[in-house]
């Protein structure tokens, strides 16, 4: 027999959700959307939340540290690239010949390509798009993840998107932190699922539908970049656990997604390996 539960504050109306930081149900009256989920009018009282528009893009956000230092290490190894190749693109030079993806190079050992490439970009254009993308999904994920799992998703996707390349492309250097982006898109996503959030009316789902089409219709994006990491980052959002969800097991995921992560790792030494020698175009 089906149990329909009442909102707390209404009793006389059906429930729609349970509040992501009480659990208590309420009805469609007192949702208050959050980040991630709906939370009741009592828990948004108590600590509201950030909403994260095109007014409060460019404003700090306190709880905001991993995002910050992974965009910090970005730029300073553009400057770096740059001043050490006197090339305004960066796109060659000790840094770029010893750090970008090359399927043939990490199957010869350079397995620190997998990582050290996500940070490495051709021009400040591209340096700049992943970079503000990376701060927007930063301000919207890391306070609801926490540092820890916001941490554990983005090397996650990093290193979906590495063996997307080496997959797709492994013969074609490859630069940039655009896999890694794509996956905490993929995160965010599962997350707006499982929260019973529609990721068309929040903007996410349109977001990726976008950056998909210009990946497949302009020339030159790593398409197994994009999709691998993508696709890792959902598989990651799918296991882990926003902070302010019931903690049972929280651990224990986020040692699955850590232990899936290395297990992309040696997928993707050994696609290095396959492809190089028998690439797929």
């Amino acid at each position: 027999m089906d149990v329909t539960t009442a909102c707390y504050r209404h009793p006389q109306q059906e429930a729609a959700v349970s509040c992501q930081r009480c659990e208590r149900p309420i009805c469609t009256k007192c949702m208050v959307q959050a980040s991630v989920g709906f939370q009741c009018p009592e828990c948004t009282s108590s600590r509201p939340q950030k909403v994260i528009n095109s007014r409060t893009l460019f404003r700090g956000h306190n709880e905001v540290v991993v995002g910050k230092i992974i965009i910090g290490i970005n730029v300073a190894v553009f400057v770096v690239m740059v001043l050490l190749s006197g090339n305004p693109n960066g796109a060659s030079g000790p840094v770029y010949e010893n750090g970008a993806l090359f399927g043939p190079l990490v199957a010869a050992g350079d397995w620190w390509r997998i990582f050290s490439s996500a940070f490495l970009h051709a021009g400040v254009l591209h340096l700049g798009m992943n970079m503000l993308l990376l701060w927007f999904l930063a301000q919207e994920m890391e306070p609801v993840l926490g540092k820890m799992r916001f941490a554990i998703m983005y090397v996650t996707a990093l290193i979906g998107g590495s063996l997307g390349v080496l997959i797709i492309s492994p013969v074609s250097p490859t630069v940039g932190a655009s896999g890694a982006v794509f996956g905490l898109m993929g995160g965010l996503i599962v997350l707006q699922l499982r929260a019973h959030q529609n990721p068309w009316k929040s903007g996410i789902g349109g977001l990726v539908l976008i950056n998909l089409l210009l990946t497949f219709a302009i020339p030159g994006i790593s398409i197994g970049g994009h999709v691998g990491g993508l696709l890792a980052g959902a598989a990651a959002g799918a296991v882990l656990h926003p902070v302010s969800w019931p903690q049972q097991g929280a651990a224990l995921r986020s040692t699955v997604v850590v232990g899936f992560a290395f297990t992309l790792g040696a997928f993707a030494l050994l696609a290095a390996s396959y492809f190089s020698t028998r690439p797929l175009f």
